[in-house]
């Protein structure tokens, strides 16, 4: 679209109007919707800022009273054991772990090389149970399998051709092998 050049005092005044009238409007909108749109923002910038937690300081274990060394005629008893992690994974074997220590990625070694490790790794023996869905397609699965195609050269061709003659004489050229 080409511009306009000839401009006379009618389209100038035309052209200040609208001006004018566009921007009243817009005057007009913020003068009615202005507070409201300013709230929202500062409700959306409340929503956003990050809820800080209180940090918790470790607890000491309450250590029971020493008892008296003349009543140490009993053995004395097993200490109980800690609460296993509550985790998802299996722990790491120690072979393994040890590789993120060797070297650096950039190398292929260190975190590089333990995560390509861990990966080989089936699912099974990394995670105590399917942590997703899409875990379970994979689940228990087992080493994957090839399987040998068991077919003859003529069920390939009577398979593979259509049957409505488009090709009634076959010619050796047109055999897919």
């Amino acid at each position: 679209m080409s511009r306009q050049l000839n401009m006379d005092t009618l389209r100038q005044n035309f052209w200040k109007e609208e001006f004018l009238r566009e921007k009243w409007l817009r005057c007009e909108w913020q003068r009615k919707y202005g507070s409201v749109v300013k709230a929202r923002q500062k409700a959306k910038a409340a929503a956003h800022v990050p809820l800080k937690l209180p940090t918790l300081q470790p607890q000491t274990p309450v250590l029971p009273p020493p008892a008296p060394k003349a009543a140490s005629s009993k053995p004395p008893s097993p200490v109980p054991e800690e609460a296993p992690c509550q985790s998802e994974m299996y722990p790491v074997p120690p072979v393994t772990r040890a590789l993120l220590y060797e070297g650096i990625s950039h190398d292929h070694q260190g975190r590089f090389r333990y995560l390509n490790t861990r990966k080989l790794d089936l699912p099974e023996k990394r995670y105590l149970f399917p942590i997703t869905t899409n875990f379970k397609y994979g689940w228990q699965l087992g080493p994957p399998v090839k399987h040998e195609l068991v077919s003859c050269k003529m069920c390939r061709i009577d398979s593979f051709f259509r049957k409505n003659g488009a090709f009634a004489l076959l010619d050796p050229r047109d055999l897919a092998l």
